[in-house]
């Protein structure tokens, strides 16, 4: 192979990590740990993201696209005042995580929560070795609402953070790739959240991905504003005009929001800022929905 074609097929795992702005990102979720690909960080920066920038998919409704180079991920939730949806979050945890020395592989899942449906492989999620720890921890940063650190990914493991439960399973597949299940604890039991293969996946394949989940005029993202803010004690989630809040044991609180009132909540209670042309075009769709 020649040095042409050796760095072509390079770029195609490569992660960008290089291009970010470790500084500005570590200041955005708050993370003030070791610099190090070791386990004790994986943890704190993981716990950082998922608790500092919010899910949304307001790009996606407002027929905006949603770009996945680096300099764009990070332009808009790192220095922008925004969040974003799977593809976006892994982006940027996998650029950090590139930058920081770790060792991961891409993976994409398929949402169930409890569907007997098979849907289209669209959740962003990775698979990471830390340098001073052998096993193999799923790390799920992009669903909106935890977990807070890593789970090992095992048969059978099951975690528990800050009251917010998780279980991993590993069921036969097809053609020797086995399907691993992620399940959420809820005050019902146990509900299977996603699953996915450890088949890796590469930026194009997100890039692919969330073209589809931000055009397509099936996808629930192009339909209504879904907005998601998770912290160790509670989760707020926004869905159209409906806010939920979430408990760790099980218990939760509903309201209704007038359309006037979108602008004050994303801004005080997800930490999202959007134009006021924006805001206009979203209370507009809201109030005919």
């Amino acid at each position: 192979m020649d040095e042409g074609s050796a760095t072509h097929m390079n770029l195609a795992y490569d992660w960008s990590g290089d291009l970010l702005d470790l500084d500005a990102y570590l200041e955005r979720i708050g993370y003030h740990g070791e610099r190090a690909p070791t386990l004790d960080a994986l943890r704190g920066l993981q716990r950082a993201h998922v608790t500092s920038i919010p899910f949304e998919n307001l790009d996606p409704v407002l027929g905006v696209p949603v770009l996945l180079d680096l300099a764009s991920v990070q332009g808009k939730l790192v220095r922008g005042g925004r969040g974003g949806y799977c593809f976006e979050h892994v982006t940027l945890f996998a650029a950090a995580l590139e930058r920081l020395g770790f060792r991961f592989t891409a993976m994409s899942g398929r949402v169930t929560l409890g569907s007997p449906k098979i849907l289209p492989a669209t959740h962003a999620l990775l698979a990471v070795t830390a340098a001073d720890d052998e096993r193999l921890w799923l790390c799920d940063v992009g669903f909106g609402c935890g977990p807070l650190e890593p789970i090992e990914l095992a048969d059978g493991t099951e975690a528990e953070f800050d009251g917010w439960g998780f279980r991993l399973e590993r069921r036969p597949g097809a053609q020797g790739f086995d399907d691993w299940w992620l399940h959420q604890r809820r005050d019902n039991g146990w509900l299977d959240r996603h699953t996915f293969t450890l088949n890796p996946q590469y930026p194009i394949d997100y890039v692919v991905g969330s073209h589809y989940v931000s055009t397509h005029p099936r996808s629930p993202f192009v339909q209504r504003p879904f907005v998601q803010q998770f912290s160790a004690d509670r989760h707020h989630r926004l869905d159209a005009t409906t806010w939920t809040t979430f408990r760790p044991d099980g218990s939760y609180t509903e309201r209704k929001i007038a359309p006037d009132d979108l602008g004050r909540v994303l801004a005080e209670d997800f930490g999202i800022t959007v134009s006021a042309e924006d805001l206009a075009r979203l209370r507009d769709g809201l109030d005919r929905t």
